[in-house]
């Protein structure tokens, strides 16, 4: 089955999930729609440029939609068009402004509504029920896409040791690396491959 939600760490482990031996496979002229809503601060159209330079190596439509604030949020075109895309890719940047733009809002409700989701990076940890804020580690809320497991980006250890005595026992903490990969159908988590790691809560469909 595949993937409906895909965390990858970086551009390029996106890149070869889209590739012939990924598990992103979208037929010839698939819309994608880039949402770069975390990249807000290094600016919009330089962060859809980034992402849309890997997509297009691969025959795909791409759109940027830009949302940058609340306003934005509550466009309705912008919520059509992520329920509607073959593929929604959300940019990495600044997490705790995408949650900020997207929470509570027909943008939060739409992502989880999309028919296949990849966040990149940083802005992974925005989609679960809790979140990890990045400043000091500590659990918050996040779009509430999934329960029971936690998405975090690498930390000092001292940081991430606060961030799981913090995190419920029964939770899955998930710390994504660079190259790592985590992919979700809607019951079953998978661990692509080794630059992730995966600490308590073990009973989360984890496989």
């Amino acid at each position: 089955m595949q993937p409906k939600i895909l965390l990858v760490g970086s551009l390029d482990a996106l890149r070869a999930e889209l590739s012939d031996n990924g598990r992103l496979h979208l037929g010839e002229g698939a819309d994608v729609v880039v949402v770069p809503t975390a990249g807000a601060f290094s600016g919009l159209t330089e962060a859809t440029s980034v992402v849309a330079d890997v997509v297009t190596t691969f025959a795909y439509r791409v759109e940027g939609l830009m949302i940058a604030d609340r306003l934005a949020s509550h466009e309705s075109y912008f919520a059509e068009r992520l329920r509607l895309a073959d593929l929604v890719v959300l940019c990495d940047g600044s997490a705790l402004h995408a949650r900020s733009v997207w929470r509570a809002s027909p943008i939060s409700e739409a992502l989880g509504q999309a028919k296949r989701l990849v966040a990149i990076g940083s802005v992974a940890s925005v989609l679960g029920e809790v979140m990890i804020d990045p400043r000091g580690g500590a659990p918050t809320i996040g779009l509430d896409l999934f329960r029971g497991v936690v998405v975090t980006t690498p930390a000092s250890e001292e940081q991430l040791t606060r961030t799981r005595s913090l995190v419920k026992s029964d939770v899955t903490l998930v710390v994504l690396n660079s190259h790592g990969v985590v992919s979700f159908d809607g019951t079953t988590w998978r661990v692509i491959n080794d630059d992730v790691v995966v600490t308590g809560g073990h009973d989360n469909g984890f496989c």
